[in-house]
């Protein structure tokens, strides 16, 4: 019988796809941005997907999905903007935002959970209560955790990379659960494993002509163990979704001066090096031929090493990545790559490509951007297996 599992705060299904390879069943979902329901609706069509304000999910809206002696786990990865530290104004903001954890502990006890896990940037570590307050988040969320019988938690910091993600990604967690006897523990890499590079994510992707509108649907010949395994919907158990044509790897459209400026760019290098290594009347003229922009953005343009995973990708993966060998942004099958989405995985929902002015709205590069990789939840999955098996035995 498949361990039990309720998503909050569900994203497009990067949780849930983990989980479900680790052996969980999924039986609830709670996502508040449309898009993202439809995605994980037409990924996940066994889960109820709850798309509503998890603050406004009643009881009633639950417990009709949940077995009479509750779920073996909780999801809960609320919102990080309020706490990443990657040059985001909003973490000087202090709002009901950082206090969307508890909604993660309501969930966990309408469900009757024996454990729930947290999941958020590693900069909530350092975030306050309030603006003039000594106290910090994470302490008042174990706090809570206490007062709702949740006493026996434990932090941890993971790096996604470490778990056969092709991306440099920390992440914290807080895992809990109200059985005392159960000595807490998170996913331990495996010993000598080799981290995966970019270019064995981007394995068997042929390239994609800027402005062509052309989309490549056929396989090349190359492949990676890595690649095997995105491609091995036995793995993901997901069957039904099986596909032998790539799926979303259509090009963006470029001004030449941007495909100009991208042709500028070694591997390793951003928009800062340009800055950096163009001055006075050379990077005038670059600026002029709209090569550079007026303004530097740090975060912005850099060229991927083929020889190493990516860094963090973000839901502003578009603008921050260029391909590590064509002068190009990365497709979204390529960025689904950096995440660990198996190949199979279909993002229905949202438009391609959207402003980033509508937060209610989430275009399929935001989507997989602020989704959890489904390789770091699978090894989740399988470490919150294994302790509900000793759980259960020592019982």
């Amino acid at each position: 019988m498949a361990f039990t599992h309720v998503d909050c705060f569900a994203g497009p299904g990067g949780i849930c796809t983990g989980m479900h390879a680790a052996g969980f069943q999924t039986l609830v979902a709670i996502e508040f941005i449309e898009s993202c329901c439809d995605t994980y609706k037409r990924n996940h069509p066994e889960v109820h997907v709850i798309h509503k304000d998890i603050c406004a999910v009643t009881r009633e809206e639950i417990i009709p999905f949940i077995p009479k002696d509750g779920v073996d786990l909780v999801t809960s990865g609320m919102p990080c903007e309020t706490f990443s530290t990657a040059g985001n104004t909003s973490r000087s903001f202090y709002d009901d935002r950082q206090f969307l954890y508890r909604q993660g502990i309501r969930i966990a006890e309408i469900c009757n959970a024996k454990f729930l896990l947290f999941e958020n940037v590693p900069g909530i570590q350092s975030k306050r209560v309030t603006k003039d307050s000594d106290r910090l988040i994470v302490d008042q969320i174990e706090e809570e955790l206490d007062e709702h019988g949740f006493t026996n938690h434990k932090r941890f910091v993971l790096d996604a990379a470490e778990f056969g993600v092709p991306q440099k990604r920390h992440r914290f967690f807080i895992l809990a659960t109200k059985m005392q006897d159960i000595e807490l523990n998170a996913p331990i890499p495996e010993i000598g494993r080799k981290l995966v590079s970019v270019q064995e994510a981007f394995a068997g992707l042929p390239n994609v002509i800027p402005n062509s509108g052309k989309e490549e649907t056929e396989y090349t010949d190359e492949s990676s163990e890595y690649v095997d395994l995105l491609r091995d919907d036995g793995f993901w158990h997901r069957e039904v979704f099986r596909s032998e044509h790539i799926t979303y790897h259509m090009p963006m459209k470029h001004r030449q001066a941007t495909l100009e400026r991208f042709h500028l760019l070694k591997q390793g290098e951003s928009l800062k090096d340009l800055f950096d290594r163009y001055t006075g009347e050379e990077r005038e003229a670059l600026q002029k031929n709209r090569v550079l922009p007026k303004k530097m953005f740090i975060k912005r343009n850099y060229r991927l090493v083929s020889s190493e995973p990516s860094p963090t990708v973000t839901s502003h993966c578009l603008d921050e990545f260029v391909h590590p060998i064509y002068d190009r942004a990365l497709t979204v099958r390529e960025c689904a790559r950096l995440q660990s989405f198996p190949d199979s995985y279909d993002f229905v929902g949202g438009p391609y490509l959207t402003p980033h002015l509508h937060n209610n709205i989430q275009d399929k590069y935001e989507q997989i951007g602020d989704a959890v990789p489904p390789l770091l939840a699978y090894a989740w999955g399988k470490t919150i297996s294994q302790l509900l098996k000793s759980a259960f035995s020592v019982q």
